[in-house]
């Protein structure tokens, strides 16, 4: 009200102009699209865990906007080390949706967790079931399958990632 009532007279014409001014001064958390650019600049660090830069990556992807899925498959192999199996994988079997490249990094992670657990490196924590129905990915949400919980009394919590600020 402060800020209303020390706007100058006849300064402000119309509503629309009286809602930019209002947001302008104070509106501060609004969300900037990152720009394509910034995929391609995007690669795994070194000693880097594939979970940890799949991660980085998709939540990178769904921060864009527009629908970029060939630049996404191109620039997520690009984005790995020249030996890394992985990257040979995606270079030798192309992949051609998302859902695709998503579902080969999984299963190549499933692979290397059994790997170690058969050498006793490693404790390998259960996969959790992917919705396909949603068209982002982001795997450091928690996922739940609610079918297996019909009769469950239990209270469940949801997250939700929107592509647009609500």
């Amino acid at each position: 009200m402060r800020w209303f009532n020390g706007l100058k007279a006849n300064s402000i014409e119309s509503f629309k102009k009286l809602t930019q001014a209002f947001g302008a001064r104070f509106i501060t958390c609004s969300r900037v699209p990152w720009p394509l650019g910034s995929l391609l600049s995007m690669s795994m660090w070194e000693g880097e865990t594939l979970k940890a830069y799949s991660d980085r990556y998709w939540e990178m992807f769904n921060e864009i906007e527009g629908e970029h899925d060939d630049v996404a498959i191109s620039t997520f192999k690009a984005g790995l080390p020249a030996d890394h199996d992985l990257r040979k994988s995606l270079t030798g079997i192309p992949v051609t949706g998302v859902h695709q490249l998503m579902d080969r990094i999984d299963k190549y992670r499933r692979v290397k967790e059994d790997q170690l657990q058969g050498k006793g490196k490693a404790k390998v924590i259960p996969q959790e079931r992917r919705d396909f129905k949603s068209d982002r990915y982001n795997s450091n949400r928690p996922r739940k399958d609610f079918i297996e919980q019909s009769g469950s009394a239990n209270t469940q919590t949801v997250n939700a990632v929107f592509r647009e600020s609500v």
